[in-house]
Formats: C-alpha cells, structure tokens, sequence
C-alpha cells in the first residue's frame, strides 16, 4: 500500500491517519505475546470515517483491526491491516433510561466511567474485568469479558442489549431482541430479495439456514462446552443462538447482539451499544482473605464459600504476593498477608460476602469460617470493611502487571491462561493440569476466578530461547487436550485471537468449526475485520514478539538495573496498559495521556519503542533513534510509573538514560545545558539579584527572555530573593531552645538556596523552636535538574560528590532532612543507581538515612519529640497537593499526619496526580499547553473551588509555581505552614 494511497485516505477522514514508523511501532503489539507491523494507525472521529475506512479496505483489499485499550492477551489487536483505535474520540454516554434500567454509549467509553456516571441513578453495569479502569465497553463486548463478579453478573454477553454496527457493505444496522415470529418473518423478507440481497439479509439467512439444521443442532450441543460453565467463549456463540427463539421454543428471543459478544471484531465494526443495568451492588463490602497452604486447598476451600451466595471468590497465589512485596504500591496492599509457619508466602483466597448491613457480613464469616476450620482448609481468615478492601481488590487486579516485573528474560507467558471448567471439576483439573506442567519440569503462576471454575494459569517461558517456543506450543497443545477431556471452554474471557483459534477444531470438532468458517464468510465475505482471528489463525507460534535465540545485547548504561539490564528493564511491560487510566480514576500515572488521550503518550509506548529500538537497531548506539526522542518527548519523569506501574517500569529512568545516549551522539541542546546548570546559574545571578529580577519580574521583558532560552512567554520565572539561604544562616545566631538540641541536618537544596529563601528560613526557625539543632552540613546540589534533562554524566559527578562528603556526617540519628521532595529524593531514588560501584554502599546508606521534611516530623511524632501541644488550637482545613515523587518514592501520609500536627487542623488531599510543571517541562515552550492541560485536570479546579480561608499546601517548588501561574491562589510548604501554626 503506497503512501500517495494511504495521504489520499487520510484526506477523506475527520480524525488523523498515521503510517510512520513509530506509530506502527506502538500499534504493532498488545498485552499478548504477538507482534505485527499494522499497515497503518488511524484515529476516526465520526461514523463516516469508519464508512470510509470499511469502503478503503474493500477497494484495496486490506483489513481493518478494531482496537480500544489494546489490552487483549490473545493478539486480537494485532495484525498487518489498519488499526483503528476508537478510544480517543469514541467516548460519548449517548442516552439513559433510569426507568428501562438501559444505557446506550459508544465502544470507547470506560468501564469504570460508566459507573462513575451511573451511580447518582443507583444504577451499575455488573461485568468488572481486571482492568476496568481503562478497559472499554467496546472491547468488553468483543471479548465478552467478565470479571471477577461474575458468579453474580456473569459475562458482557448477558447485558448486551443491542448493537449498532456497520456492517461489510458500508450499510448501518441495528441488531437486538426479536422475537421468534419477528426471525421468520426476516428470513421471509431477506429470501424474496434473493437477488439484491444485503449482507444483512445473507446474515439471516445463513444464520437459519445453520441452526435449523437437525444435525448442527445435535453437533453443537454435543460438542460445544458444557452449559454449566458460565465463561464460554469458545469460538463463535452458536450455541447461545442455539437457545434463543425460534429454534427452542421457551428461549429466549433471537438477538444477534448477543453473538456479537465474543466475535472480538471480526463480523462487523460497532458504532453504538445498548447495556443492561442493575442496581448498584450492596452497601457494605466484606472480604474474608481466607490464606490456605496450597493452590489444591485453596480450591476445594473454594466449593465451600459457594453455598454463601459470595460476590467474587478470586485466588492470588503466592508468587504473586512475592511480586507483590517488591513493587511499593503494592507492598501497602499486602498489608493483612500473614506467611505460613514456615515462613512462605500463602495462598490466599478472597471472598466477597457484601451485605447491605456489616452484621449480616460478619455472621456469614465466621459460619463460613467454622465450616472451613471442620474441613481443615486454612489457616488465617481476616475480614476486612472499607477502604481495606479497596486495597485488596487493587492488589488482585494488579496480578497481571505484577507478573511483569520478573527481573529477566523469564515471564510468566499468556498462553493458556483462560481457560475454563466446571467449578466442582476445578481441582482436578488444576492437579491434572500441574502433573502436565511437572512432568515438563515447568511451573506456572495460579490467579483470579477460583469461583467461576477459572484460574488464569501462566507457565514461567523465556520466549527468547528455541525451547520457550517449543514450550509455548507445547503446552498449548497440552493443556488444549486436558481442557476437552473436561468439557470446558479454551477461553473462559480472553478470547480465542490468534492464540487460540488453532485450536477450535478440536474444542468444539471440524463439523462445527465448519459451521463458525461460514459464519465468518457470510458477515464478512472479503475478510476486511479482523481477519486471522478465531477462524483460519495463523499458527500459535507464529508472529511472536520474541524470536527463538533472540540476542540481547550488551548494553553499557550509565545507570545500574538490578539483575537485569536496561532493555530487560522496557521488556517488563507486559502491555496490560494500567496507564492508560485517566483522572477520573485517580493516581499520577501518566498525566502526559490523561492530557492528550494519545496511546503514543503512555508509559506503555515509551517501553515499547524502546523495547523496539534496542532489540532491532542496527546502530552501534542503538538509542540513537529520532523515534525513541518522539515518544518521550511529553514524559513528564513524574516517577509514577515507577510506584503504579505492576511492573514497576521506570520510564523516568529509561528516558534520561535514552537521553544522555543519544547526547552522546547528537549533542546537548543549549536549553538542556541551561536548565541542568540551573544551580550555576542561580549562583551567578544572586550577585546581582536586583537585575535578575528586574528582567523576568517585568511581563515584556520576561517574555523576550523566554522566547530566547526556549521557554513559553506566558510562563512566570521564580525570581531571586535579596540573599540566598546559605548566606543567611551562616551570618545568623543558632536560636534553638533547650539546653541540649537534638542535632539534625538539612540539604540546602539549590531550589531553597536561590528561590524560596523563606521557605528554607521558616523551616530553620521552626527546626530551632521544636528543639533542634540545624547544621548545614558541607554539600553540593542535588543534581535533579540534570537528571531531568538526561545529563548523567554530570548528575553523576554531584551525586559522587555529594556521597562522599555526606557519607560519614549522615547516620539514622542524625539524618539529611530535605525541604524539596525533588531534590532530597534523589539520594534515595536515583543516587545509588548512578554512583561508581565503590561508592554503592554509601549511598545506600545515606538513602536509607535521607528524609523529607514531613517524614522527619512524622518520626520525631511517633518518637514523642514533636507534640500538638507546641501547635495553635485554632481550626483551619488544609488543602494538600502531593509531590510527584514524594507519591513514588516515599508517601502522602507523613505529610497528611505532619500538617495534622496542630489538634484542630484539618488535612484533606487533593485528588490530583502531577500537577504539570514537573520541573523544567511546563516552562518549555512546545510543552506549556500540555502542562496546564494536566493542571486543569483535576488540581486546578480544586484549588479554585477553595475558599479564602482554606489553606493550600504543596511541598514541591514546581508544584507551588504551577498552581500560581494556573490559579493565582498561593500554595504553601508545610514548614511555612507550620511554623505560622505554632503556640
């Protein structure tokens, strides 16, 4: 396909067309093992560009690919035609029927959005999968996903209504309920326009002509899975047709809607979907987290929660707990795992008993829990209420990214992680399903439905190895066998794709798949949607993202990756798209997407191309590459993916080592050099800080000097105070109280020093009325500018010299307490990655004894050296802005428990992720829209709904100048705000 035909296309659509490298890069994968070069990328806007798109791939023979988040695990979004990605502009809840209980909205809208909107109706849409905070409606009916509540709601299938989609002749058409006589009167109709007949017509009429064969029928129930499995999704759903009107007389009616669910894109392009709703689920949540010894004992404790009519009974086993202890946001969601007497991590089972009252919870767990005892199943069984389940529930979905972060070229691979028996079969499978896995000497991680008779099971495979392809068939073909023997279905939620649909033939027998094929013809007889998935698939094994004996390369770094290196690092990211989670869901990661909704602008693209760049260059410095600088280009290095992500990958790290390699080629931008020797600066203007200031404190000449150096006019520059922090403590008299001072140390960090001498000034003061002693001990700065810009080489000079002169001063006793998070966080962030292997030790050391100011004064409260007497009683409510990566590194609850400090104070934090300033990102010219963009999205309409009274707290220096500049409002350190508090 040429490029004047895909610019002729382009032209034709409202929304954008993309055919270069990078985009087909990011597009060429999901969360499966496959990848596949699309032909092209495009992001339709209106109906009519998917008219057009469908009119383009039949006159040039090529395929559309529908994609939403781009979750699938069996490469249902990968393929060699045109992607189209509806989750940009797709989004729209169109209409609501409170009385019908129905929702109608289009193939882009959010799972967990949609009950965000639902919920003052007191209505919810039930299916719930792992990833509903980013996985779209549209791609949960192609999958028929279910969730983990799916012993309640069952699967997507059941609460589709109705489908407006276009089908392979451009026409649009509606499918829905219809009644047994309204089918025969279509399939009248459709017969006397034998000659002119629609593809709707011939899907009719193919769709009788099939179940009302004596013979299909006896086929398809013979062989199909067996009905007392909820997660069917084995090929496509003749069987569900099957038991609809008019072909079983009490069915119910004919609605082909239904049969769309789970056809993952291949039959037709959806434009609009109808939902039923349910009423929200019960008031109270009550979790028992029954820990078992073993996978086997955790199953058959499964069969005895059922008879308690639970929610959800979803397993974790225990690599995911040990996972789960290395990843920081999720060691706080393991808070209430208790390890077996020998010291392993447990099985744990978790019931969801939720109630309308805790009473009626707590009854049920305690008789469930006797029964459990009598039965010898487990050993420990909290019950947990409230926001601890929320944690719970986080950690459960996280199992998927968890895995992820295996530290090498092993990964627990999807490949026969869906399938699907009978709950009372499910262990005996599982113990058949293990004796196949020892005997080939593999083991596999056990997760999820434990409930609805379906674990996701993922063998441990390094695809990067002649053997992990034969494993990967291997034992697809396996377990393949051993789920037929149990009447089960090979996908229970994720789909056949390409990764299962090979094996159809001998789910479902070659009379049947036969019947799927002409299906499959008849609703898309030149093959444009989807095509290669469920039906005529490619081999399994081919099309992987690894290739057999796959080299990878001996990178030199500038910065040490932990029992990995830098491109096993990227390769932790499985796809599972956790960042692409909006503001509506909360959290920091990514606020670049939350801003432009662009997938080339999630943490997920940026390990990608990578990933891409790293394993197929054929430069000598393989990140030399104008794509991989593309895809960082709006990485804010907020560190939240380095916390969110399950994987742990930390993009922020990966970019400045991108960057400092590419420099190594190309050269330091001017902007870059300025902005990392800001210290430098800083220094020589605070001689004259008078001229300084009288340029960027006078509106048109700050903007002259902006454009010059790079910088958007309309942004505001930190001036300089009258004297720098250091000068003024150096002239001053120590004026701690007491006779004998608790000795501490504070980093003098060169954002304090130059521009926010108050700031630095309340906090000395403060330090000395509480009883401290403060030294500034010898230092340099902190070199968080020059990371920032990727200059490691430099970073890495300060960061050695800091060690050094630090390393013998700083003990757990007297700690180096910092004023900003960006700053004093290096030395436990990026500090002990960077420096020379002989300088390892001491700078874990000093990262271990390194504090923000909130945690100091949240330790000397625990330790009783702080008290609320020394504070005001006055009330006054604190608004709290959290650092970015205080939210990474270290955490939002000393600072919420060092502002509570004073009896009457009120610490509440804003929802907000990063603020969009991010250091030197929101100043850059080509970055300003994008940085106040991310500050409208949650953290300035909260500060501007504050009354005057209301006093907003934000220790980051950026974090203050960006909510200035975006509201006028001043924001305040906690030092500033607790010194003014104090008695």
């Amino acid at each position: 396909m040429g490029i004047e035909t895909l610019n002729a296309l382009a032209d034709k659509l409202a929304g954008d067309l993309f055919f270069d490298t990078t985009h087909r890069t990011l597009y060429a994968t999901d969360a499966s093992a496959y990848r596949e070069m699309p032909a092209a990328v495009a992001i339709p806007k209106t109906v009519d560009d998917l008219k057009a798109l469908i009119r383009f791939a039949r006159e040039h023979r090529t395929s559309l690919i529908p994609r939403t988040a781009g979750t699938s695990l069996a490469g249902q979004v990968v393929g060699n035609g045109i992607v189209v990605d509806v989750s940009k502009h797709f989004t729209k809840i169109l209409e609501i029927n409170p009385e019908e209980r129905w929702v109608r909205v289009q193939p882009g809208v959010i799972r967990d959005e949609l009950n965000q909107f639902l919920k003052p109706y007191g209505l919810y849409f039930g299916p719930e999968t792992s990833t509903a905070n980013r996985a779209m409606i549209g791609g949960m009916v192609g999958n028929n996903s279910c969730g983990s509540n799916s012993i309640v709601y069952r699967a997507t299938r059941e609460h589709t209504l109705s489908v407006k989609a276009i089908l392979a002749d451009g026409n649009e058409v509606e499918f829905g309920a219809m009644s047994g006589w309204d089918f025969t009167k279509s399939v009248s109709e459709a017969s006397r326009r034998n000659g002119t007949a629609t593809v709707f017509d011939k899907i009719i009429l193919k769709t009788n002509a099939i179940l009302s064969d004596s013979d299909n029928q006896l086929e398809i129930r013979r062989n199909f899975p067996k009905k007392s499995i909820e997660r069917r999704n084995t090929g496509y759903a003749l069987d569900t047709l099957l038991d609809m009107q008019p072909f079983t007389a009490d069915g119910e009616p004919f609605n082909l809607a239904k049969f769309i669910a789970g056809s993952e894109g291949t039959l037709c392009f959806m434009t609009e979907i109808k939902l039923n709703l349910v009423p929200l689920p019960p008031r109270e949540s009550g979790l028992v987290c029954v820990h078992c010894h073993s996978i086997d004992e955790a199953l058959r404790a499964t069969l005895v929660a059922l008879p308690y009519k639970p929610y959800a009974v979803e397993l974790i086993d225990d690599i995911i707990l040990e996972r789960a202890a290395t990843n920081p946001e999720q060691q706080k969601n393991s808070f209430f795992v208790q390890k077996t007497p020998t010291d392993h991590f447990p099985i744990i089972l978790v019931v969801d008993l939720s109630r309308d009252t805790r009473e009626e919870i707590e009854q049920l767990a305690t008789a469930m829990e006797a029964d459990m005892q009598a039965a010898g199943l487990g050993y420990h069984y909290p019950l947990l209420f409230g926001d601890d389940t929320k944690k719970i529930w986080t950690l459960r979905k996280a199992g998927l990214g968890l895995l992820g972060n295996l530290p090498g070229d092993e990964k627990a691979v999807a490949v026969i992680e869906d399938t699907a028996v009978d709950v009372a079969d499910l262990p005996d499978y599982i113990r058949d399903f293990n004796d196949i896995l020892t005997k080939h000497k593999m083991h596999a991680v056990h997760y999820a439905h434990a409930g609805s008779g379906e674990l996701h099971l993922r063998p441990i495979i390094n695809l990067k190895t002649e053997e992990g392809h034969r494993q990967y068939r291997m034992i697809a073909e396996e377990i393949a066998t051993l789920v037929k023997k149990y009447d089960g279905s090979l996908s229970g939620e994720h789909g056949d794709g390409r990764l299962r649909g090979e094996f159809i033939p001998q789910m479902v027998g070659a009379h049947n798949y036969e019947l799927m094929r002409q299906i499959k013809h008849t609703w898309d007889p030149e093959g444009i949607f989807n095509p290669g998935k469920i039906v005529e698939t490619p081999p399994m094994d081919t099309f992987l993202r690894y290739e057999a004996n796959q080299q990878t390369p001996d990178f030199q770094t500038y910065f040490r990756y932990n029992d990995q290196n830098v491109l096993q690092h990227a390769e932790q990211c499985n796809g599972s798209g956790d960042c692409r989670k909006t503001e509506a869901s909360g959290g920091t990661m990514c606020p670049s997407y939350m801003a432009t909704r662009n997938e080339k602008d999630t943490t997920r693209a940026r390990a990608n191309i990578l990933r891409e760049m790293l394993t197929h260059s054929p430069k000598e410095n393989r990140f030399d590459h104008e794509e991989i600088k593309a895809v960082y280009d709006l990485c804010l290095s907020c560190k939240g993916c380095k916390n969110e992500c399950p994987s742990n990958v930390d993009v922020a790290k990966l970019k400045a080592e991108f960057l400092q390699h590419y420099y190594d080629a190309n050269g330091i931008p001017v902007r870059s050099r300025l902005i990392a020797n800001f210290a430098r600066l800083s220094s020589l203007a605070s001689l004259v800080p008078w001229a300084w200031n009288g340029v960027l404190g006078t509106p048109w000449l700050r903007r002259i000097a902006n454009r010059v150096v790079g910088f958007h006019p309309e942004r505001t520059m930190p001036l300089l105070e009258g004297t720098t922090l250091e000068n003024w403590a150096k002239k001053r008299k120590p004026g701690f109280q007491g006779t004998s001072p608790t000795r501490m140390y504070l980093f003098c960090d060169e954002f304090t020093n130059y521009n926010d001498v108050q700031v630095g000034q309340k906090a000395i003061q403060l330090f000395e009325r509480l009883g401290y002693e403060v030294i500034i001990p010898r230092h340099g700065e902190s070199g968080r500018a020059a990371l920032s810009k990727g200059m490691l080489k430099y970073a890495k000079t300060l960061a050695e010299k800091n060690v050094r002169l630090l390393k013998d001063v700083v003990t757990t006793e007297t700690p180096l307490v910092g004023l900003e998070p960006s700053a004093i966080l290096t030395f436990r962030d990026e500090y002990p990655d960077l420096v020379d292997e002989s300088l390892v030790a001491s700078a874990r050391h000093l990262a271990q004894n390194t504090l923000t100011f909130e945690e100091f004064i949240a330790r000397e409260m625990e330790a009783g050296r702080i008290r609320p007497d020394q504070f005001t009683d006055q009330k006054r409510l604190i608004k709290l802005h959290g650092h970015c990566q205080q939210k990474a590194v270290s955490s939002l609850v000393p600072g919420k428990k060092a502002l509570s400090l004073p009896k009457n104070y009120t610490v509440q934090l804003i929802p907000s992720g990063c603020c969009g300033m991010a250091g030197s990102f929101g100043y850059e010219a080509e970055h300003y829209e994008v940085s106040m963009k991310i500050g409208e999205l949650v953290l300035f309409p909260a500060v501007r709904q504050q009354p005057d009274d209301v006093i907003i707290a934000a220790p980051g220096t950026s974090c203050r100048h960006q909510i200035k500049d975006g509201t006028s409002r001043k924001a305040s350190h906690p030092a500033e705000i607790l010194f003014a508090a104090l008695a």
